[in-house]
């Protein structure tokens, strides 16, 4: 049986990652380690927490020893790494978090795997990252694999770092690694802090929907469990040393985004149309904010057959459909009771 360790497994992405490798590799033993931060969520995982092929490990890729110690454990025949702040706001205003988390944490997991792997025969290290590493495109054009990179804030630099040295451990050391870059996710479980569940969550609280400058930033929108399907892809069959871009061809400005979200949350819950579009409100921009990102996917497409499976109209609609549905989940993640959960599942053993 292989070992296969999901860093972030609490996460919104991980948390779906996690769940299709438990439930579609019942022969891999999946290993979900996160340090249950504000974004990490057990209760994302409450359907599959007492599979036998499923262990959750609490603990924090910043602590170098102990990821040494986790590896000569469990001899981990993969990674798969998502553990990472990701909020570019919070990176701003809390830069060292970044640095320590998605640089030094990506490091101590390299180290760890380089410990252990003293033959790296049928081991795979596998790092997700972001399309902002690329920095800003104009009005035209795609970022592609060749795209030189130009981050802009805190979170894409420390991402940047991040892929470098993943790189570097490859061309170093041999390290098998495989890097992906994916656009903006979105669907169920993502943390309210993010723009479409921050605005789901408000409009149906008659509370003001916040976009940044006059919402003509562009964005290309993936849905999360696409986003899952083609990580599954790439773990799988993605060639060792190679980048792969993962988009979803969905390039949305924010506002037209907003509205269109205000649109199918009047029709849900039975408000006049243009009732919910009221409540939005522009606020001063985000410093540094870059105008535009735009995937180009061809290569995995190429290569490994992946194609983004939801039209965003169905998408967004089904994300709606779902934090509706999901009000509990909501209020337990608002009010941060849901990180109680941890100590009533785990906290005896």
């Amino acid at each position: 049986m292989k070992t296969i360790l999901i860093t972030g497994g609490a996460g919104f992405i991980g948390s779906h990652v996690v769940r299709r490798f438990v439930k579609k590799y019942p022969d891999y033993k999946i290993v979900n380690l996160d340090n249950l931060t504000y974004a990490g969520n057990l209760t994302n995982l409450r359907d599959i927490e007492k599979e036998p092929n499923y262990e959750f490990v609490k603990a924090d890729i910043t602590a170098g020893e102990l990821m040494k110690a986790l590896f000569k454990k469990y001899r981990f025949d993969g990674v798969i790494h998502l553990a990472a702040e990701s909020h570019v706001d919070r990176s701003i205003s809390s830069p060292m978090e970044f640095i320590y988390a998605n640089i030094v944490g990506t490091v101590n997991l390299l180290n760890a795997a380089r410990l252990i792997w003293e033959d790296f025969s049928g081991k795979r290290f596998y790092h997700i990252s972001t399309d902002e590493v690329y920095g800003s495109l104009g009005s035209t054009g795609l970022f592609t694999e060749d795209t030189a990179y130009d981050p802009r804030s805190p979170y894409s630099a420390s991402k940047a770092s991040s892929d470098h040295l993943v790189r570097a451990y490859n061309h170093t050391y041999g390290m098998p690694t495989v890097i992906s870059n994916c656009s903006n996710n979105y669907g169920p479980f993502q943390f309210p802090e993010k723009l479409i569940p921050l605005a789901i969550h408000n409009i149906k609280n008659n509370k003001l929907i916040p976009v940044y400058g006059k919402g003509e930033n562009i964005r290309d929108w993936l849905y999360v469990e696409d986003h899952a399907n083609a990580i599954d892809l790439i773990f799988h069959e993605g060639k060792i040393a190679e980048t792969y871009n993962i988009g979803g061809q969905n390039e949305w400005k924010n506002i037209d985004l907003i509205r269109q979200l205000c649109e199918i949350m009047d029709k849900k819950l039975k408000r006049s149309a243009g009732m919910s579009s009221n409540l939005i409100t522009f606020v001063k921009d985000r410093a540094g904010h870059d105008l535009r990102y735009a995937i180009d996917s061809t290569k995995i497409q190429n290569e490994l057959g992946w194609k983004p499976g939801l039209q965003f109209a169905e998408g967004l609609e089904k994300t709606v459909s779902w934090y509706l549905a999901n009000e509990e989940w909501m209020k337990n993640v608002t009010s941060g009771d849901y990180q109680k959960y941890y100590d009533h599942q785990y906290g005896k053993r």
